[in-house]
């Protein structure tokens, strides 16, 4: 698979926080640009997925952008997507079934997703405790622009109000997570118009523009993020390669 663009597979190497667990422990971030395919991305997780069970890896984080697409996750009702396939080629989006957790979503330009390959058993982490530091990462991140998010104890993710600005779907096979999260930053919003987002019928959805009233950099919002992971979780931000 080929990802397009001049920073489309940068890498970066954190060191572990002392005394975080009694063995040390890297985290790779790759950054796959703002054109990401969902197929390749899913394969690219797949193989990373097998090589961290298998110790070849590390645990890795990929932040990437979309093209414009609803997938549906393994709790997810087909009527879940309102529009039609002939008005969804119209629009130029595509729909296709995933293997995360929780209902439909929306990716596409403007919103970051980030997909952490970790290992739950080397990092001591239960997967509530995992999904938990997911919500606080995106919760400090946004903090850093003045936003604050919060919690819904109903519905994973974050919010504000009852406006949706972060989705999170996850995968576990033998203690290693795949998927993750994806944070609103100058997402089209009118695209979720065509679903009923994460199953919530009486829920809104807003993004950091929105709520900040301009657009945001994607480069700032994405070292928030990875300021954050790595404080929740556990790795230093101690630059490597």
């Amino acid at each position: 698979m080929v990802f397009q663009g001049k920073d489309a597979v940068h890498v970066m190497t954190y060191e572990p926080l002392t005394g975080v667990t009694s063995f040390m422990r890297t985290l790779d971030i790759r950054d796959l640009g703002c054109d990401a395919g969902y197929d390749d991305v899913l394969a690219l997780q797949e193989s990373l997925l097998s090589d961290r069970i298998n110790q070849r890896i590390p645990d890795t984080l990929l932040l990437l952008e979309h093209r414009r697409i609803f997938t549906l996750g393994r709790s997810a009702g087909a009527d879940h997507v309102l529009w039609s396939d002939a008005e969804l080629a119209q629009r130029g989006i595509e729909r296709t079934a995933t293997s995360r957790g929780g209902d439909v979503t929306y990716h596409g330009p403007g919103q970051l997703v980030g997909y952490p390959i970790v290992h739950l058993g080397e990092g001591h982490l239960r997967l509530p405790d995992y999904i938990h530091g997911l919500e606080e990462t995106l919760i400090r991140a946004l903090a850093e622009f003045g936003i604050a998010g919060a919690r819904d104890a109903r519905n994973r993710g974050v919010w504000i109000g009852n406006a949706k600005i972060a989705a999170i779907g996850i995968r576990v096979s033998r203690q290693v997570a795949m998927h993750g999260f994806s944070l609103n930053v100058n997402t089209r919003l009118e695209d979720y118009r065509g679903i009923v987002a994460c199953g919530l019928s009486n829920a809104g959805v807003t993004s950091m523009a929105a709520m900040i009233g301009r657009e945001q950099d994607m480069a700032a919002v994405k070292a928030a993020v990875i300021r954050a992971f790595c404080g929740v979780l556990g790795y230093s931000t101690k630059a490597g390669n």
